[in-house]
């Protein structure tokens, strides 16, 4: 597929773009998640996710356990342990992700597969297609203000010690194993260069894999919404049809009218049950790598803390936008549900026969067992799931805070 710029933003919502960009990103890191594209990886990207990983691996692995458990023993400097150690667990998040879509890469790709799928089947109506069009352009908006976000962040994080006067690398105090003494060349260029790759390679692999996952909840967020719609108006819909096809009696006439009532449940019913699947699926392969990700993120937050704000100011927005993220992504698909459940109750189902009744209440149970995403089945995540974990870093964070003074 040829790689077109304009396709990225805003103009170009639908949900095959939308994978398309996705897609394309994360082939930059050997990583190839959509079976539309036929042609292997280039060598270049296997180049480049090498050595960006081998960065990662000696600054936030191999550095890290040396400078926390070897370095900072003989030194006896806790506060700098705290804040590389705060550092390396947010950094794990990255790999982690990136491990977890490697090694279910075949469900990743049957997933996009059956989200195009779905994303191919018979518009319902004009109105259905034009709402599912506006919600996508939300889902959009919400994936690239993670991804500039993130990425501002990795940026500014990278240009600090530039910026500064004299020799700075991200966190000076932050020995490279076998770089001491680290300000002196080329100690200092290794030391700058592993740093930013590493930096860059975290913030790539966080941003497009969380934009990956928020678009593909985001699309079954927008069709239910979509279809609650058609609920609602799909009384009148068919009562406007029927004006103008000569009629005999009122008998008659409800008689056509619940036969094309049927006709569009079927429709809506196969596309909620499609899009509960999709999302179960998605729930199944993802949940693992969220509540590994939950873990690292308490533990971190709670490090970041310890370490002092005036020294984790820039890491600690990046842990709670990625905890804030799944949340209100999880959220947004509970509120979705809500709007479902009641639009079948708003569908002037009192008009229908008794077999169309039938069928508008075995879509209301069904809609009334909210999809959830989950952090390994354990915790729902919703905004009560955001607050409860805060609660307990802030919690964790004034227990150990006099214990580490």
């Amino acid at each position: 597929m040829p790689i077109t710029l304009g396709k990225f933003g805003l103009g170009h919502c639908d949900l095959s773009t939308m994978l398309w960009n996705v897609a394309v990103m994360l082939r930059l890191v050997a990583l190839d998640i959509d079976p539309r594209f036929k042609e292997p990886i280039a060598k270049p990207s296997y180049f480049l996710t090498t050595v960006l990983a081998a960065c990662y691996f000696y600054v936030y692995l191999i550095s890290m356990v040396w400078f926390v458990f070897v370095r900072c023993q003989e030194t006896g400097d806790l506060l700098s342990a705290l804040i590389v150690f705060s550092l390396g667990l947010s950094s794990e998040i990255a790999i982690t992700k990136y491990a977890y879509v490697l090694l279910h890469s075949g469900e990743v790709r049957n997933i996009v597969e059956s989200y195009l799928a779905c994303d191919n089947l018979p518009a319902l109506s004009s109105r259905f297609t034009a709402n599912l069009a506006r919600n996508l352009k939300q889902i959009k908006k919400r994936a690239l203000t993670f991804w500039f976000v993130i990425y501002g962040n990795c940026v500014l994080y990278i240009l600090k010690p530039i910026l500064m006067p004299g020799r700075h690398v991200m966190e000076d105090f932050f020995i490279l194993y076998g770089l001491d003494p680290m300000f002196e060349a080329p100690n200092y260029q290794v030391a700058m260069f592993t740093l930013a790759a590493s930096s860059l390679f975290i913030a790539h692999l966080t941003t497009n894999i969380t934009a990956f996952h928020i678009i593909i909840t985001g699309y079954t967020e927008a069709q239910l919404l979509a279809l609650s719609d058609e609920l609602i108006y799909l009384w009148e819909d068919i009562k406007k049809e029927y004006q103008g096809i000569p009629g005999d009696d009122d008998r008659n006439k409800h008689y056509v009218l619940n036969e094309s009532v049927k006709k569009r449940l079927k429709e809506i019913i196969k596309r909620h049950i499609i899009n509960i699947d999709l999302h179960n699926k998605v729930d199944d392969v993802f949940r693992g790598a969220i509540a590994v990700e939950f873990l690292l993120l308490v533990l971190a937050l709670v490090a970041e803390l310890l370490g002092g704000l005036k020294n984790t100011y820039m890491e600690v927005p990046f842990a709670l936008l990625l905890v804030a993220t799944d949340c209100w992504t999880g959220q947004r698909v509970v509120d979705a549900c809500d709007v479902f459940e009641n639009s079948v109750y708003d569908s002037k189902w009192e008009n229908y026969d008794k077999s169309n009744m039938k069928t508008i209440y075995l879509v209301y149970t069904m809609s009334q067992k909210t999809l959830t995403m989950s952090a390994g089945r354990v915790a729902m995540l919703n905004l009560a799931c955001f607050m409860s974990i805060n609660k307990y870093i802030y919690s964790t964070y004034t227990t150990l805070e006099s214990t580490v003074r």
